[in-house]
This record gives structure tokens, C-alpha cells and sequence, in this order.
């Protein structure tokens, strides 16, 4: 059992326990100690979004850290993704990134990159926790000379700018499509606007405007409408919204309509299966993703391989499994020929260059998959309980699978990084299965809802 780490890195109210500083020095100095090398000096990448507390946090990891003997290399507001290229690209002994992701503004979270850029497995952040609880945590501090020290990387923005530009195909460019960017007021606020648009696009920027406590507000990943309205306006070919720390990504097509990730991978797997460049012909999914993808992947020849939620398990079963893509229907995207870890920019620009490639618009790539009818409840609870000690909701589930049978499914799980039962039923009618997910939704607020 681990006490911090959830499916992402340690998560929670910025300065409320777990996301205090005092925890964040702990986590600094047991991280560094778990993930140094043997190097005359080791050093750690530190890199955030754009919330307002991410100031504090980051002083107080630098501290624990160089309290370790290790140095750490700041690279202010910046994309996850950017921070897991630039550990890997600096041959840095690890990467660490405070955001909360698409959470709201006073939330926050740390989580870890390993020095060749993956997330780190459960069983290292496991260790950095024992430690993190254990006496040896204050033991044998260096002094003197061996202090690390902090120094600040004011190129970084520009090295992962012309990282994400050699995603691209050399010998193509945006210059005839008007593209819709919504950032979110996160961290890709500089680096969008200007990748697209040193590749020819013209942009029309929505959520670049970061202040602090605006970041994820209605706008980005989560909330796409203003990105599908201003598309209708402005006539653009299409919409890329980003989430605050820019590891994901939805999109919307020429005529506004939200494109998921899971209609993404299926027009990427089909173009990489068209030019013979998908590993063993399979794509890797969680078991969120609709069924209707496994049906058009069949029809391609592409087989599914499921996984949990999470795209650092979508990571392990890529390398585990010799694959090269994959992906969430929430928008993470992992092409591992290009990069160690979902990314938003990168998986835009490849989806732009298929658009440019066949010259089909976005809505025409995306009808490769029909999604079936899905629907998915959150709901607060007061503990994540086993589903096997609710006989009740245990019973509801089993009725309702009983009589959806092969047409349909039910999946019931926990947030990884929030206090929420996530229930999401799947079949042919969109009413039946709505009323069958407020039924489950209803037996499980009667047990433990808030």
C-alpha cells in the first residue's frame, strides 16, 4: 500500500497534507537519495505549470533535493512531456514535475521522471516513500562542498520547441490550415503558439493567458466548447485543446464536433498500420476506451491490447509487449518511436500531418471508428471501498451486466488521484444505459456518497 503516490504522482489541496512543503522537501530529499547516480554530481530537472502555488513547492523540492547533495536544473513553466525530454536530453538522474495536471487551480501534484524520461514504476515509488517515513531520511546529510546547488535553465522553452518541431515531417508544413489552440492557461502557453506557427500554421489562441488561478477554468481539454465555437466563427480546419501541463490533448474537426482519443488513436493506428510502421500491427488501450475501437481496428487488421487506467501503464505495456502506440480515451497519446511519455504537442503534430499527408480533413480520419453509446458517472465518496464489501452495489453491477450481456459492459473504479468513483456503462441505447449508471451511481451514494 503506498501512502502518497496515487496513478500519477502525489496529488491533493496545495498546502494541505499531502501537497505541503514540508512533504514536498521530504519527497526532494528521499527522491534524490532513491534516484542518484554515481556520478561526481548528480542532478534533478524541476519543472511546473502555471498555478499559483507551484512557487512554494518548487523551492522546497529544490531544497530537499540539494539538501541530498544533488543538484537541481529549474526550468520554470513547462510542459510535462518537456521535462521528461529534457531529463533524458541533459542526462539528468531524474525529472520532476509539479502540476495537478487538468485539476483545478488549488490542487497540485509532484511526480517523477526517471533519467531516461518514463514515469517511475510503483515498485521505486514505493521506495521513495519507505524513505520518505524511515529514520535513515536524516542520516548522513552532506555538508560543505558537497551541498547541491540550484541553477536555472533559461533555454529550456526553446530546446523542447525544437524537439516538438522534429516530430514533424521535414518536408511539410502547416501553412494551409487556420488552427484553434486552447492552452488552458497552462503550460504549454508559450511553447503551442509558437511550434505551430515556425511550422506555418495560422493560429488563433484561446487560454494563453495564465495568472495563477486560471488554469484549466472552462477552457482546455476539459471544457472544449469555446474551442468548437471559435472554430464555427473564424472557418478554421481545427480545434486542439491542451490540458493545464499539456500531456494530453482533445481535438475538434472542421465543423466544431469534439474528436476523443479514442477516434484519435483509431485514425493514427490506421495510418501507421497504411504504412507498415505499427509494431506487431497492435494498439494499446485502457480499458476506458469504447469498444467500437476494438470493432474498427478489427476491421483493419489491428488488434487492441487492454490495459489499466493510467498512461504509465499504457507505457509499460508497450515496452513490455514490443509496441510503439497507444493511448487513453481521455487524450493521452504515447508514441514511443518519438518520445517516452504522452505528450499533447507531439500527438497534434502527427495527427496535422496525416491531416496534410492524405489531405482529408480531420472528421473524415476520425470516421474510421463509430463510437457505441457511453456513459460515464463520477462520484464523491467519502473512502474507496472494495467493490466486494458492497454487497449491494455488487449486485446492482451484476443484474445490470446479466442483462446487457455481450452488447454492452460495466466498469467500475477509483479515481487514481482524487476521492471519486468512476462508473461507466457501455451498450447499444443510450437511455437504457444512462438509467443503468445513475442506478449503480444511486446504490453506491446510499453506501458510501458523500
Amino acid at each position: 500500500m503506498r501512502k502518497y503516490f496515487g496513478t500519477d504522482g502525489i496529488r491533493g489541496v496545495a498546502n494541505q497534507d499531502p501537497m505541503t512543503v514540508d512533504i514536498a522537501l521530504k519527497v526532494g530529499r528521499a527522491a534524490a537519495n532513491v534516484l542518484k547516480s554515481n556520478s561526481r554530481k548528480p542532478k534533478i530537472v524541476i519543472g511546473k505549470d502555471t498555478r499559483l502555488s507551484c512557487y512554494m513547492l518548487e523551492y522546497a523540492l529544490s531544497a530537499g533535493i540539494c539538501s541530498a547533495g544533488v543538484d537541481t536544473l529549474l526550468v520554470g513553466p513547462l510542459p510535462t512531456p518537456g521535462i521528461a525530454f529534457l531529463t533524458a536530453s541533459m542526462r539528468a538522474d531524474a525529472g520532476v514535475v509539479i502540476s495537478a495536471s487538468h485539476n483545478p487551480f488549488q490542487d497540485n501534484g509532484i511526480k517523477f521522471f526517471d533519467r531516461n524520461g518514463f514515469k517511475l514504476p510503483d515498485s521505486v515509488e514505493l521506495a521513495i516513500e519507505r524513505l520518505m517515513e524511515s529514520d535513515k531520511l536524516n542520516e548522513n546529510l552532506p555538508t560543505a562542498n558537497d551541498v547541491g546547488r540550484s541553477f536555472r535553465i533559461e533555454d529550456a522553452i526553446g530546446r523542447y520547441i525544437v524537439f516538438l518541431k522534429n516530430s514533424f515531417p521535414k518536408m511539410m508544413t502547416l501553412d494551409s490550415l487556420r488552427i484553434v489552440l486552447d492552452c488552458a492557461n497552462g503550460a504549454a502557453y508559450k511553447v503551442a503558439p509558437t511550434v505551430l506557427r515556425e511550422l506555418g500554421a495560422e493560429v488563433i489562441v484561446l487560454g494563453c493567458e495564465p495568472n495563477g488561478t486560471n488554469i484549466n477554468h472552462q477552457c482546455g481539454a476539459l471544457y472544449p466548447e469555446l474551442m468548437c465555437k471559435t472554430i464555427k466563427e473564424t472557418q478554421a480546419n481545427v480545434g486542439i485543446a491542451l490540458d493545464g501541463d499539456a500531456d494530453r490533448i482533445i481535438m475538434a474537426d472542421e465543423n466544431g464536433v469534439v474528436i476523443d482519443g479514442d477516434h484519435l488513436m483509431a485514425a493514427v493506428a490506421k495510418d501507421l498500420r497504411k504504412r507498415d510502421q505499427l509494431a506487431q500491427n497492435t494498439l494499446v488501450a485502457t480499458i476506458m476506451s469504447n469498444k467500437g475501437l476494438e470493432i474498427a481496428m478489427a476491421q483493419i487488421g489491428v488488434k487492441v491490447a487492454r490495459t489499466q487506467v493510467g498512461d504509465r501503464y499504457v507505457i509499460e505495456t508497450i515496452l513490455e509487449g514490443g509496441y510503439n502506440f497507444g493511448g487513453e480515451q481521455s487524450g493521452h497519446l504515447i508514441f514511443l518511436d518519438q518520445h517516452t511519455t504522452g505528450d499533447g504537442m507531439l500527438s497534434a503534430l502527427q495527427i496535422l500531418s496525416i491531416m496534410v499527408r492524405e489531405q482529408l480533413p480531420l472528421s473524415k480520419l476520425a470516421s474510421v471508428m463509430e463510437s457505441l453509446p457511453q456513459v460515464l458517472v463520477n462520484l464523491k465518496v467519502r473512502e474507496k471501498v472494495d467493490l466486494c464489501r458492497l454487497p449491494n452495489v455488487k449486485n446492482v453491477v451484476a443484474r445490470i451486466e446479466s442483462e446487457l450481456g455481450e452488447n454492452g459492459r460495466v466498469l467500475f473504479r477509483y479515481s487514481g488521484t482524487e476521492n471519486k468513483a468512476r462508473i461507466m456503462v457501455e451498450g447499444p441505447d443510450h437511455e437504457l444505459i444512462t438509467k443503468y449508471a445513475n442506478l449503480i451511481a444511486e446504490a453506491l451514494s446510499n453506501e458510501i456518497g458523500l
